[in-house]
């Protein structure tokens, strides 16, 4: 039961420097309104969908479908160029792949080798590549390297900018992989829609230094571009029982986000609460004991502001036994924080009072002041705010279950 981020998101092209806060600094931003256009890419269960604003995001202008009848997991915009595009995509005869576009998705062009298991002599139980769902772009310090992430859950890296792509075999190949991913039977535990791995995370200082997430199978760190890796998970109350004396696994993170103003500090959205790391330290902290008890923490995707280390915003869904991952009470509702966890707030303007049973699993923002908000549900809505949650309002509506929503600033 992953989220879809991530956000993570893609990171926005930049027109002009912007000024970052200090690592310590829990300043509020600036809410001087300037006038920017946002990007949106929408992954949905029938092709992706471009979504276009005027400068103050009032008017939007939509564009696809694109792949029109593939499962598009994601759709990133690489922050480095500007122009290329890469999509998870899974279709009809080619199976799990990925496209690349340079012409900002006029033509799309498939990848000459696709993220692919290694595999194993006759025989022998290998695994086999369900779908692509996670796209990263490294730093700047590494033009044409990405990252994706798998269902099940694997790791792939291209250098060349999303052409041909290798598996990073100190993670796909680790001994311990089939008992942090539940898998030991070959069942393929995980999530009812397959175990993903997601939230692959490229410190923006050092691009040796990667965060990944997995559900099932929690959060580890590696920093050595994959060679070696440790499990990130001290803190989390787990989904799955792990016998007494075992590594720290069994976790179900359906999101995690690094601060890109403050790159130690890390946010997470997990099947069991809303979670806080400030690196060097390895324990979590969970935050979402600070939601209303009535609402809970649980729920799917979460993004942060991108100048205030203190602000983020979660859409929570219904927790109960019955889990059935729609708002709780049919009563949709952004919370946010503007003291790193301390205190919610609920922001529910312009979204139904009744009867909106939401299943959201992926949020997006902008880099605008205020920051702009987005967020699609798997009926087919994309809904926006242009004043940082203080009102929302549906964008565009009837489009396929949507599976992943990314923010680029123009």
């Amino acid at each position: 039961m992953t989220a879809s981020q991530p956000v993570r998101f893609a990171a926005p092209v930049a027109t002009s420097k912007k000024k970052k806060p200090s690592a310590k600094s829990s300043k509020k931003p600036a809410r001087k309104v300037s006038a920017s256009r946002t990007l949106l890419l929408v992954g949905t269960r029938k092709g992706a969908f471009l979504l276009r604003s005027d400068g103050a995001r009032k008017r939007w202008k939509i564009d696809g479908p694109h792949m029109f009848g593939s499962m598009v997991h994601h759709l990133v915009l690489d922050p480095r160029d500007g122009k290329t595009l890469l999509m998870a995509a899974r279709t009809g005869h080619l199976g799990p792949t990925v496209f690349r576009s340079t012409d900002a998705g006029r033509t799309w062009t498939e990848c000459k080798k696709p993220p692919a298991f290694r595999k194993v002599p006759e025989g022998k139980r290998g695994r086999v590549l369900d779908h692509v769902f996670w796209l990263t772009p490294s730093t700047r310090d590494e033009p044409g390297v990405w990252y994706a992430g798998s269902s099940p859950q694997g790791l792939f890296r291209t250098e060349d900018g999303g052409v041909t792509w290798a598996g990073v075999d100190g993670f796909n190949e680790h001994p311990m992989l089939p008992k942090w991913t539940m898998d030991e039977d070959g069942g393929g535990g995980g999530t009812p829609d397959g175990p993903k791995l997601h939230s692959v995370i490229v410190d923006p200082r050092n691009p040796r230094h990667l965060y990944i997430g997995m559900s099932a199978g929690g959060i580890y760190e590696s920093h050595d571009r994959g060679l070696t890796w440790k499990s990130l998970n001290d803190g989390m109350a787990t989904v799955f029982p792990v016998p007494e004396g075992e590594i720290n696994y069994g976790h179900d993170p359906h999101c995690v986000v690094l601060h890109p103003a403050m790159p130690d500090r890390l946010y997470q959205q997990n099947h069991c609460g809303i979670y806080l790391l400030d690196r060097p330290a390895e324990r979590w902290t969970r935050i979402g004991d600070n939601m209303p008890r009535k609402i809970g923490d649980i729920g799917f995707p979460m993004v942060v502001h991108p100048r205030d280390p203190d602000t983020a915003w979660v859409f929570p869904m219904d927790g109960t036994d019955v889990w059935p991952r729609t708002s709780v009470d049919g009563k949709p509702a952004a919370y946010v924080t503007r003291d790193a966890g301390k205190t919610w707030s609920r922001q529910d303007g312009g979204l139904p009072r009744e009867h909106g049973w939401f299943t959201v699993k992926r949020q997006a923002a902008d880099e605008g002041a205020p920051v702009g908000l987005y967020f699609g549900t798997t009926g087919g809505s994309v809904w926006a705010s242009s004043n940082e949650g203080k009102k929302w309002e549906c964008i565009a509506e009837h489009l396929p279950h949507v599976y992943s929503v990314a923010a680029v600033t123009l």
